[in-house]
């Protein structure tokens, strides 16, 4: 299976140029809300949640955990994820003393199939906003793009036949998980490092973000 990644262009800038707003208001505490799944895939709100926090930890902050924040969700009647994006940023540094919070939008989780050949896409989308202004700090979009196809070089309409099954086994075999790991991974080279990385304020100057991801509000 070959990987493949979507880029929407070449056009590099700093990170302080994208995101001024990590780099002043320098948010310590994430609170990641449950992700809104905006693909056709049931299942990938459950998977995607798996893959999120350790990143975001490994980039220097403090990240609320997951199942605790759904828990207290959940008590507070909050059950439909797409209600979160109604809610006051401020009003999680209330509840939970978070200095951000993190919306996640699934964009695609999807299978596709073409004549003999398939892939499998993961696509998100992440917007950081302060709990103090509800201002936008940080904001980008990223997808990966795995090809199923199968492999197979025998000729005539047998091995069309074993191609087709391959490719089948191939799709219903991926694992979306570690595709969704990648998307974080690729996405959050664009993020400022955090208080708890020696990297913290030395990457102004990184010139990593891809102007046309960043996610307009």
């Amino acid at each position: 299976m070959a990987l493949s990644v979507t880029a929407c262009g070449p056009n590099l800038i700093t990170k302080k140029d994208a995101f001024p707003k990590m780099y002043s208001e320098q948010p310590v505490a994430i609170l990641v809300l449950p992700p809104i799944n905006q693909s056709t895939a049931a299942e990938a709100k459950q998977y995607y949640e798996t893959t999120i926090a350790q990143p975001l930890t490994m980039k220097g902050y403090y990240v609320f955990p997951l199942e605790v924040v759904d828990d207290l969700l959940e008590n507070e009647g909050v059950y439909a994820t797409e209600e979160l994006l109604n809610i006051p940023p401020q009003t999680f540094k209330e509840q939970f003393g978070a200095d951000a919070v993190m919306f996640i939008l699934i964009d695609k989780w999807d299978t596709s199939y073409y004549v003999v050949g398939g892939s499998v896409k993961v696509a998100i989308s992440y917007i950081l906003k302060s709990t103090e202004t509800g201002e936008t700090l940080w904001q980008y979009k990223d997808s990966l793009k795995v090809d199923t196809t199968g492999q197979n070089r025998a000729g005539g309409i047998a091995g069309l036949v074993l191609q087709l099954a391959e490719t089948a086994i191939n799709t219903a075999m991926t694992d979306y998980v570690p595709i969704a790991g990648r998307v974080n991974n690729m996405a959050l080279v664009s993020m400022p490092y955090g208080k708890y990385s020696a990297l913290n304020g030395k990457d102004m100057n990184q010139r990593v973000v891809f102007e046309e991801k960043v996610k307009p509000q």
